[in-house]
């Protein structure tokens, strides 16, 4: 029996609904409103200044307002679980670093959401050091005088912002068999306040805001934790050259869509990502910040999410950490 083309269509459209796929009439006017990122770390702070950065190049290349919301409080997971409970629509997007969406599941019991199964991975665009640093007032000059100095001390102390800082600063204890005690602040700039204070010994800063606060001549940095030494700060030595084999650590950032998006949303933000990543001058903003550009789309994103699982957990095991 011949079916006429209306029919085709209502069942074509009933097969798109039942299937879970998109239709075009889901899609095809994506976005018709402004885009919001949501960053877990607060206005100011270094993760902040770069997620901003592509913000605006994303705005740029898509021609769409995009308008970024930051969403502090538990090393990120609050704007995680923010995102992971948003409508699956393309408007809510998270970018968020390795620290979070594979530290996070072997650092804390009850996430309340799932880093794997609650999201879609969109892309990556960045790749940051960390940065191992003291007060410039410190008689501190390199890696070993820090860690003669915290052996001497009856009592020391580190500060951290997020679990990269935390992770990478109990590494270093790990190996050097120090004792110091970490002290958890909710941004760099008020663990910097204190480090030039006098109440902490030592930081491990991410590479953006690091990056001006050494410049500025409010840090001095003793060594990078990524394997090679950067363009931005060539006379700083990597922590493996500092005699820590085995000490490389970096923050890669992506963005994330809640799980469920439709597959074209997904594919038009990762390519509006990659353009917005590909220029000239996101080659120039991320050297400055002690970091380089990533252009991985979704598939190649959740390959590198799954194998950074692996690395977390025996980074977290050899530091000793327990879930809290």
């Amino acid at each position: 029996m011949a079916i006429s083309r209306r029919r085709a269509l209502a069942l074509t459209a009933g097969a798109f609904a039942a299937s879970g796929l998109p239709s075009s009439a889901q899609t095809g006017d994506w976005p018709s409103r402004p885009l919001r990122v949501i960053v877990g770390f607060p206005a100011g702070s270094g993760a902040d200044i770069l997620c901003r950065w592509f913000a605006r190049k994303l705005e740029e290349v898509s021609g769409q307002t995009v308008v970024v919301e930051n969403r502090p409080g538990a090393t990120a997971n609050i704007a995680a679980g923010t995102v992971a409970k948003s409508k699956p629509d393309g408007y809510t997007i998270l970018f968020a670093a390795n620290s979070n969406m594979a530290g996070s599941r072997f650092l804390f019991k009850d996430l309340g959401f799932d880093t794997i199964k609650d999201f879609d991975p969109v892309g990556l665009f960045s790749d940051s050091a960390f940065v191992l640093t003291v007060a410039p007032q410190s008689p501190v000059k390199s890696v070993a005088e820090l860690t003669e100095l915290l052996r001497a001390k009856p009592r020391s102390l580190y500060g951290y912002a997020n679990q990269m800082s935390l992770v990478t600063s109990e590494y270093y204890k790990t190996l050097t068999g120090l004792k110091t005690a970490p002290v958890a602040y909710k941004n760099g700039p008020d663990a910097v306040a204190d480090l030039a204070s006098g109440a902490l010994d030592f930081i491990i800063l991410d590479g953006t805001f690091a990056s001006g606060q050494v410049r500025a001549g409010r840090l001095r940095a003793l060594a990078v934790t990524t394997a090679e030494r950067l363009a931005s700060m060539p006379d700083v030595p990597t922590m493996q050259e500092a005699g820590l084999k085995g000490f490389v650590f970096s923050a890669w950032w992506g963005a994330y869509l809640p799980a469920g998006t439709p597959a074209p949303i997904v594919e038009k933000l990762a390519g509006w990502l990659n353009q917005a990543s590909s220029g000239e001058d996101a080659r120039k903003f991320m050297e400055s910040i002690a970091g380089f550009v990533l252009r991985d789309g979704p598939a190649a994103t959740r390959a590198r999410l799954n194998a950074e699982l692996e690395v977390w957990a025996k980074i977290v095991a050899a530091a000793g950490l327990k879930p809290e």
